[in-house]
């Protein structure tokens, strides 16, 4: 089976595709100036390509990997045309990938277990937190499970709202409290209504503030520490949102969430608008965290389940 092998429905490839496309155009029309007039891989090639991967938002210490690697194998062969230089990059970046995103999930599922599946949400206003909260919620109702919400951002009214508007949309339950509400009280009425129902899924929505990262971890702390007493060592994912859009800014924000509490897996929003889709390779790479899901589309339909795969075949399309 080739590695490349297409998995993906069509109408999911073509999502990912179009959603890749402005990524894709800016990365391929900087790297054809890159090796412009070159025949061969040498060092100024190597050079200008640092420079592209940097200003795709790769990342500086990925690059630097990427790059590396490339040497390694140039220093092997001892003719290395530019014309082979998107199959080496293409191995080297899945390969990259590879090493925190183990798995190739396709569908929206979740392990087997007694109790509800947890799913604490975290990032910061505006990178799309509440929209994947209800995308995701649509993709779990339509995989056949039953899934509630809670709405645990209690720091802004607009929060708990937005979140509402989604539960309708869904058709899913949705526990919440008045605009101040203890974020931690919101999250133990969830998960006791969630048992109650027999839910499959349950996920929570948290304040998106970095203004004070004390102030965010003793929070987060205390949101899970209340969790436990109802279902024991939840949550069972600690879901990091980052716009992808922001390009370095999301490096920043999965710095800070990180250092504020353990995140199992990230959600990169917004990628379908945006240039910095190099974004995903770095992150994932410097984080150690894989990527879950995608959002590569406005469609309630167009948060993906990320698949390392697809998303290279995609990229170098």
């Amino acid at each position: 089976m080739s590695f490349f092998k297409k998995i993906f429905s069509k109408e999911k490839k073509e999502t990912l595709d179009k959603g890749l496309e402005k990524t894709k155009s800016s990365f391929f029309d900087k790297l054809s100036k890159a090796v412009v007039g070159k025949s061969k891989v040498d060092d100024d090639v190597l050079d200008n390509l640092e420079e592209v991967l940097v200003s795709s938002d790769v990342g500086v210490k990925t690059t630097l990997k990427v790059i590396d690697r490339i040497e390694s194998r140039v220093s092997k062969d001892k003719y290395l045309g530019t014309d082979e230089l998107n199959k080496i990059l293409r191995e080297e970046i899945a390969g990259l990938l590879s090493e925190t995103n183990t798995g190739n999930a396709i569908e929206f599922d979740i392990p087997k277990q007694d109790t509800p599946y947890v799913i604490m949400v975290v990032g910061v206003n505006g990178a799309g937190k509440t929209t994947t909260i209800g995308k995701l919620a649509n993709q779990f109702k339509k995989a056949g499970k039953h899934v509630v919400l809670g709405a645990a951002d209690t720091f802004r009214a607009a929060a708990i709202d937005q979140l509402q508007v989604w539960a309708d949309r869904t058709d899913v339950p949705i526990v919440k409290q008045s605009m101040g509400s203890d974020p931690a009280s919101v999250a133990f009425d969830t998960l006791k209504s969630a048992v109650k129902q027999k839910a499959d899924v349950v996920i929570i929505d948290t304040a998106g503030r970095l203004h004070n990262k004390v102030n965010l971890m003793n929070e987060l702390t205390k949101i899970k520490r209340v969790m436990e007493k109802v279902i024991p060592e939840t949550p069972n994912d600690v879901l990091l949102v980052l716009d992808g859009s922001t390009g370095q800014n999301a490096f920043e924000q999965a710095k800070q969430f990180t250092a504020a509490t353990e995140v199992t897996s990230l959600a990169i929003t917004k990628l379908d608008g945006t240039a910095k889709g190099g974004v995903v390779i770095g992150i994932s790479d410097q984080f150690k965290i894989p990527v879950k899901y995608i959002g590569v589309g406005e469609g309630i339909d167009d948060l993906q389940v990320f698949n390392k795969i697809e998303f290279v075949d995609s990229f170098f399309k």
